[in-house]
C-alpha cells in the first residue's frame, strides 16, 4: 500500500505533466477527483472559479495574491480558449495596452465574442472578465500575443474608443509612435470609409510629431473623395517629445512616463542642498552607515541577518569554504555579497562626487555591483558564472504586485534608454525617485532588483548632495505600497513623498 508521501508524489507528477504542457487554467476534467483533492489539501492547487484551478505554492499564506497575479494572463487565455474556441479577442483598448508592454493585471478584462454573455465573471482579488457579445474584427486584424487573441496595432488604433486617447494618453502615444508609415493604417481606413477616424488619427499623429504620416492620411483620404476634418483627440493634454527614430512602444512608454511624472516628483521632494558636500566627510558617512544599511536592505528582501554577522563579514571573518557550517547559508552568502557590492557602489559614489555624470557612472558600474552582490554564490557553487553574464533571460514576477515586468526582449531595449534618461535629467530629485522606480519597474535581473534599485538610488542621492539614505525595514509596507501605486496606477506622488521624508530624516 502506498504511503501518503508516495500518493502526493504521484499527484504532483500529474500536475507537473500539465505544467509541462503549459496548462495554467486547470479544469476539473484535467485531474481525477483523488488527485485534485489531494493537491488542494496540500496547497499545490487553488480554485479560481467553480471547476477551474491554478497551481500554487504550499507555503503561500491564506489570501496571498502572488499565485493569482502571476497566473492571471495565462489563466485568461486558457479559460477563453476553452470557452469560446477561436471566437474571441480582447477589446481594442486592452489590445493596445498589451502591445505597448503594459501587462499590469487590470481589475477587469473586456473580451469580445459573438458568444459573449454580456456579464462579468468574478475572479480572485477583485479581478474579473467581462465578455461582451460583439462581432469580431476580420481574421487578418487579429494576432496572438502570449496566448491572447488581440487586435493588431493598426486595427486597434482604428477601433479604439475616442475617449481612450484622453483616458490613456501614454498608451495611445506609444502605440501611435510604433507606426512607421501611413500605409499601415490607410488601407483599413479607405476600405471601411472611416473618414471621421482618419481625421482623429491624423490629429493624433500630428500631436506626437509624426507630421508626414498625418499629412499622408489627410491627403490620401481626400484624394479618394472623402471629406475629412482633422481633430486632435488628446484635447489639450500637453504634447510630448518623442524621437522620430524611436518606434519601440516599450521605450516610448517609459520615456513618456518619466516626462509625465517628473513634475510630481519635483513638487513632492525636497530640493538638494545648496552647498556641495565635502567628499571625504561624505564617504566617511557612507562607511559609517554600512551596518545599518545592510541590515535594513537585506531584511526588506526577507533575509535574516544580524549585526554580528554583518560585522563578521565586514572584518573578513568569513570562510566561503566553510559556509555550510553557518546556521543559514543563504543569509551568510547574501550578507557577504552585500558587503562586496557596497564597496563597489562606494567607488561609484566617489566618481559622482568628483562631478562625473551620475547616469553614465551607473550605466558603466551597475553590472559590477550585480556581480559582487552574487559573487559569493558563485564561489559556493550555488550559481554558475554565466548566471551573472547580463540581464535576465526569462520572465520575473513581483510578489503581491499587479505589475508584470517587461519581457526579456523589452529589457534589452529599455535599459539603454533608461540610462539615457538618467544621464540627460537635470534635476537630482528626479534622478533619485525616477531612477529607483523605473529600475525596479523594468526589473532587469532575475534576483536582487530591490537591492540594486536602492544602490542606484543612493548613487543618485550623491549626485545631488543628498546624504546616503537607508530605507528602514519597519517601513517596508509603506515602501512597497508606494512603489505599487507608481507601477500599477501611474501615481508617483506617494513614492516621492516617502523618499522625501526619509532623506529629510537623514538630513536631520
Amino acid at each position: 500500500m502506498a504511503t501518503p508521501s508516495e500518493n502526493l508524489a504521484a499527484s504532483l507528477g500529474v500536475l507537473k505533466t500539465l505544467q509541462d504542457q503549459e496548462v495554467v487554467a486547470i479544469r476539473t476534467n484535467h485531474l481525477t477527483r483523488t488527485h485534485r483533492e489531494r493537491l488542494l489539501k496540500n496547497g499545490f492547487l487553488r480554485e479560481v472559479v467553480k471547476g477551474w484551478y491554478i497551481p500554487t505554492r504550499p507555503d503561500e499564506t491564506p489570501g496571498e495574491s502572488t499565485a493569482w497575479y502571476t497566473s492571471f494572463w495565462a489563466f485568461c487565455a486558457d479559460y477563453l480558449n476553452e470557452r469560446f474556441g477561436e471566437d474571441w479577442c480582447l477589446s481594442p483598448e486592452q489590445s493596445l495596452t498589451l502591445f505597448t508592454g503594459d501587462w499590469t493585471v487590470p481589475r477587469q478584462v473586456q473580451v469580445r465574442s459573438p458568444k459573449g454573455g454580456n456579464k462579468p465573471l468574478s475572479l480572485p482579488h477583485g479581478t474579473s472578465i467581462f465578455d461582451v457579445r460583439l462581432e469580431l474584427p476580420p481574421v487578418p486584424d487579429v494576432e496572438i500575443n502570449s496566448g491572447l487573441r488581440i487586435y493588431n496595432l493598426p486595427a486597434g488604433l482604428i477601433a479604439t474608443s475616442p475617449t481612450h486617447f484622453t483616458a490613456q494618453p501614454i498608451v495611445m502615444r506609444a502605440a501611435l509612435a510604433a507606426i512607421t508609415d501611413a500605409s499601415e493604417v490607410l488601407g483599413r481606413l479607405l476600405e471601411g470609409g472611416h473618414s471621421t477616424i482618419a481625421g482623429r488619427l491624423a490629429g493624433a499623429f500630428r500631436n506626437i510629431g509624426r507630421v508626414t504620416i498625418a499629412d499622408n492620411i489627410v491627403e490620401t483620404m481626400r484624394a479618394a473623395g472623402y471629406t475629412i476634418t482633422e481633430a486632435d483627440p488628446f484635447k489639450g493634454i500637453p504634447h510630448v517629445a518623442l524621437s522620430l527614430r524611436e518606434t519601440s512602444p516599450y521605450v516610448n512608454r517609459v520615456t513618456m512616463t518619466w516626462q509625465k511624472m517628473r513634475e510630481d516628483v519635483l513638487a513632492n521632494f525636497p530640493a538638494p542642498p545648496k552647498m556641495p558636500p565635502d567628499k571625504a566627510a561624505y564617504l566617511q558617512h557612507v562607511d559609517d552607515v554600512y551596518v545599518l544599511d545592510a541590515y535594513n536592505s537585506l531584511s526588506i528582501e526577507g533575509y535574516r541577518v544580524s549585526a554580528e554577522l554583518i560585522q563578521r563579514v565586514r572584518s573578513g571573518d568569513w570562510n566561503p569554504d566553510a559556509v555550510e557550517a553557518d546556521r543559514n547559508q543563504r543569509d551568510a552568502l547574501a550578507a557577504r555579497g552585500y558587503w562586496q557590492a557596497f564597496q563597489r557602489v562606494k567607488q561609484s559614489v566617489d566618481r559622482v562626487l568628483s562631478n562625473e555624470n551620475a547616469g553614465k557612472v551607473a550605466e558603466a558600474d551597475h553590472g559590477a555591483w550585480y556581480r559582487e552582490l552574487f559573487g559569493p554564490s558563485i564561489t559556493a557553487g550555488i550559481l554558475k558564472p554565466a548566471d551573472l553574464a547580463g540581464y535576465r533571460s526569462g520572465p520575473v514576477y513581483i510578489r503581491r504586485s499587479l505589475h508584470v515586468p517587461p519581457n526579456r526582449e523589452a529589457v534589452r531595449e529599455l535599459m539603454p534608454a533608461f540610462f539615457d534618461l538618467l544621464q540627460n535629467e537635470a534635476e537630482p530629485a528626479v534622478r533619485v525617485v525616477m531612477g529607483h522606480f523605473i529600475f525596479v519597474y523594468i526589473h532587469p535581473y532575475i534576483d536582487g532588483n530591490g537591492r540594486m534599485g536602492r544602490f542606484l538610488m543612493n548613487v543618485m542621492f550623491a549626485s545631488g548632495g543628498y546624504p546616503w539614505t537607508v530605507v528602514p525595514v519597519d517601513r517596508r509596507n509603506d515602501y512597497m505600497a508606494a512603489l505599487e501605486k507608481a507601477s500599477a496606477e501611474g501615481n508617483i506622488v506617494p513614492f516621492s513623498q516617502f523618499l522625501g521624508q526619509l532623506v529629510g530624516q537623514s538630513n536631520g
